[in-house]
């Protein structure tokens, strides 16, 4: 796998290699996954209790989205980093609440922080990205970063060709 070319590839590749990390812990050792949480682990589950199946879909989402994090790392797909800003900042805000009205264990405010941190520390990072020049675009071929620096800069392809003999 090719190493992040950003700030902002970097904290989306870490949240990747943790979520598919997180998510085949939840699939193998589905009780750490949940002590980890401060979910209780009783002896035996009551008949209607689903939450094996809850944890197991859980996990798989975690663990898919743990590969969609490292693909966008890898394509360098600056729009996606974007977008994760967004949702990551309304999972940490449901995950608040969710403790704050004690539907969660208070250990599970550890996931709302990491996600509210992560995203701030995306948003930092696509920052600090734009301030050093980095492209934006989401291309991994010179013809493709060519073209997405014309259609985001609104300029012609003189100017393309000579930002791709910059680079």
């Amino acid at each position: 796998m090719k190493l992040p070319r950003s700030i902002a590839g970097w904290t989306i590749a870490v949240f990747g290699v943790l979520a598919l990390v997180m998510g085949a812990v939840g699939l193998l050792w589905p009780e750490a996954q949940l002590r980890m949480l401060g979910f209780e682990v009783p002896e035996t589950r009551a008949v209607g209790d689903h939450t094996g199946t809850f944890l197991l879909a859980s996990s798989m989402a975690a663990f898919n989205m743990g590969v969609y994090y490292l693909l966008a790392t890898v394509t360098e797909w600056r729009v996606f980093y974007r977008f994760t800003v967004v949702f990551r900042l309304v999972t940490f805000t449901v995950f608040t609440i969710a403790v704050l009205a004690d539907i969660a264990p208070d250990r599970f405010f550890g996931v709302a922080a990491w996600e509210g941190l992560g995203a701030v520390a995306t948003a930092v990072g696509l920052r600090l990205d734009a301030r050093r020049g980095v492209p934006a675009g989401g291309a991994t071929s010179a013809e493709g970063a060519r073209t997405t620096a014309v259609a985001e800069e609104g300029t012609g392809p003189a100017d393309a060709a000579s930002a791709d003999a910059a680079r």
